[in-house]
């Protein structure tokens, strides 16, 4: 079977949950699934429900809680920086047929990795690993790579009437 890069991009709602959608949907076709959570470092609604309901994927967090309101610290990128060789060679392993990073286009935006990596990574992946990459900001030459884009487009969001990030629904 081939595998394709995916990319969920975009300012709108979605693009973590369309990735663990497509997880989903690998598990029950009793897919080898691995999450890497770059940026992200706190416990959300769906790391829960994995680690409760779904033991057979694997997820991990390259991050250290949310610097997103501040700049991110040399912690902060060294962390992000071990995650993406640790892809690297999970990509190369050959183990997974899903690979999930998500936020990684938060990660290049801050500056965190390198475009270049993240290039090659893809450009080296085996021919059968589905690849899905999400986060705003995904740069042109990432996009210009993939085989599948879909951009999230905010048109209205409750957020901007004072609605918080609900449990369950936004974390």
């Amino acid at each position: 079977m081939t595998g394709y890069v995916h990319i969920y991009t975009g300012n709108g709602k979605g693009k973590t949950t369309a990735a663990f959608g497509l997880t989903l949907r690998a598990s029950g076709a009793d897919k080898k699934v691995f999450i890497a959570q770059f940026v992200k470092g706190k416990t959300y609604s769906e790391i829960k429900a994995i680690q409760n309901y779904l033991p057979q994927i694997e997820l991990k967090q390259y991050g250290r809680g949310c610097f997103i309101v501040n700049d991110p610290t040399e912690a902060d990128i060294q962390a992000a920086q071990q995650g993406l060789r640790e892809i690297m060679e999970l990509v190369k392993s050959e183990r997974y047929d899903l690979i999930i990073l998500d936020e990684i286009f938060i990660a290049l935006h801050y500056k965190l990795i390198s475009v270049e990596a993240v290039t090659e990574l893809i450009t080296n992946k085996p021919a059968n690993l589905e690849l899905v990459l999400t986060g705003r900001y995904a740069p042109d030459e990432i996009i210009e790579l993939a085989d599948l884009v879909t951009e999230m487009k905010e048109v209205n969001h409750y957020y901007q009437k004072g609605v918080p990030a609900r449990k369950g629904i936004e974390f």
